[in-house]
């Protein structure tokens, strides 16, 4: 798998990643790309047709990826994710009519939970579906979706008087408005949006969880999405030191390389023990992820110490850059953008705080 990861990456994503950045769109045609290399079924058991991955697995595939342009990694990991949920579903429709799409790229999945009001607290949604005879009827919004530019497949999270659902919703489905891309930090190839729902009908062999069991089954995941985050930032931490240190090795100061100066070798010994440390902590996290079915702490450990990590030493890396670094013919400024945002993903770095002090203060 890691050889397909290999080549898909260098031929089908690092020519293009600083173009889709600045037009603020990757094509959906990279989907049906990474379909053919089988990352588009990196975690759908082998019985559907997929890779069947462990944790471990697909977060050493997101790191390559990301070392090259996080947006494309964060994208299929969406993706996959519902492809795999589809998979392990019992609903045998989606199972025979959507998930072949998915499965060959052709069809892009998105995954619609968080709210404009609603925040890292997914409890307090309030799009509403409505069970009417032999269908739902879906009203509300949704902030802040990845693939939203181009998705086709909606995973659609939603309260009804039994307690939270999800719904797979085409996008073209009538009483479904796209919303416009967000203008962002960076990070747009990867198509941010909302979607609206007024009054949007769906039958009711589209459930995907049932009734009641919709938090859960959001939540299910948020382990292996806090590891895969952090598995993302040291791909991109790696690469921006190597770049920092081969274009440092081509600088010099007074007929001095820049490279035999003891702050800057220093500066890289540093950057390059805390991506040690970070690539430790989510190798750690999957790892017993694999093993033993849970773990939250370690999840919330690596994310936190990851996404803090790469902000601060992708900075550094630029600034041994000097001016050149800010330029967008370099990934560096790219690869900083997408780390600030991952402080976000899944889960704010506050949201880590929480779940690493219950575990300390637990009585």
């Amino acid at each position: 798998m890691l050889g397909n990861v290999e080549r898909f990456t260098q031929l089908c994503v690092a020519p293009y990643a600083e173009h889709w950045e600045s037009e603020k769109s990757m094509p959906r045609e990279i989907f049906q790309q990474a379909g053919t290399y089988g990352l588009t079924r990196i975690i759908v058991p082998e019985d559907h047709g997929g890779l069947g991955a462990s944790v471990l697995g697909l977060a050493q595939v997101l790191w390559k990826i990301a070392s090259v342009d996080m947006a494309c990694a964060f994208a299929l990991v969406v993706h996959n994710n519902l492809a795999a949920a589809i998979a392990r579903s019992d609903n045998e429709y989606l199972i025979s009519e959507i998930l072949p799409n998915l499965l060959s790229g052709d069809k892009i999945g998105a995954f619609l939970l968080t709210e404009p009001k609603g925040g890292s607290d997914a409890a307090a949604i309030a799009t509403y579906a409505e069970k009417r005879g032999g269908e739902y009827i879906v009203n509300g919004e949704k902030a802040w979706v990845s693939n939203g530019l181009h998705a086709d497949i909606l995973s659609v999270y939603a309260q009804t008087k039994n307690g939270m659902l999800a719904l797979v919703i085409p996008a073209e489905t009538t009483g479904i408005e796209r919303l416009p891309i967000y203008s962002l930090l960076g990070g747009h190839a990867l198509g941010t949006a909302g979607f609206k729902f007024d009054d949007v009908r769906v039958p009711l062999e589209n459930l995907l969880v049932r009734e009641g069991d919709g938090l859960n089954a959001a939540l299910a995941g948020i382990d292996v999405a806090r590891i895969n985050v952090a598995a993302m930032c040291c791909g991109m931490l790696e690469a921006s030191l190597e770049y920092a240190i081969d274009y440092a090795k081509g600088r010099r100061f007074k007929d001095t390389a820049i490279t035999r100066m003891q702050g800057m070798q220093w500066r890289f010994a540093d950057i390059a023990t805390d991506l040690a440390a970070a690539d430790a902590l989510f190798v750690r996290a999957a790892t017993t992820l694999d093993e033993t079915g849970s773990s939250p702490v370690l999840a919330a450990k690596a994310k936190k110490f990851a996404t803090t990590v790469a902000v601060k030493r992708i900075a550094e890396c630029m600034q041994s850059m000097g001016a050149p670094g800010l330029l967008q013919a370099h990934p560096l400024a790219r690869h900083l953008a997408f780390a600030k945002m991952s402080e976000y993903l899944d889960g704010t770095t506050e949201i880590q705080n929480i779940v690493i002090a219950r575990s300390l203060l637990k009585s």
